[in-house]
């Protein structure tokens, strides 16, 4: 069995506190912020924002966007070893 990045960063607390301060100033740029209030806005107008559906907007490659189950839409394109 491979080894997890949860399983790494479980186990190396150095790794996660470094890994964690990136990603709390990586969040706080505009650019991040404003792309995850259109994401919600979409959300928001789909209907499915909050509402525990198990939905997700999902991006097609042309630029458009649909509803999808949130396990497609968020096991695509990760490492599923």
């Amino acid at each position: 069995m491979a080894k997890s990045t949860t399983n790494y960063y479980n186990n190396n607390k150095e790794a996660k506190e470094k890994k964690q301060a990136y990603q709390k100033k990586y969040n706080k740029k505009a650019s991040e912020r404003k792309r995850r209030s259109l994401l919600i806005k979409e959300n928001r107008k789909r209907g499915t924002y909050g509402n525990g559906d198990g939905k997700d907007v999902s991006h097609k490659k042309g630029g458009g966007t649909f509803l999808e189950p949130q396990s497609k839409n968020r096991a695509r394109n990760r490492n599923k070893a």
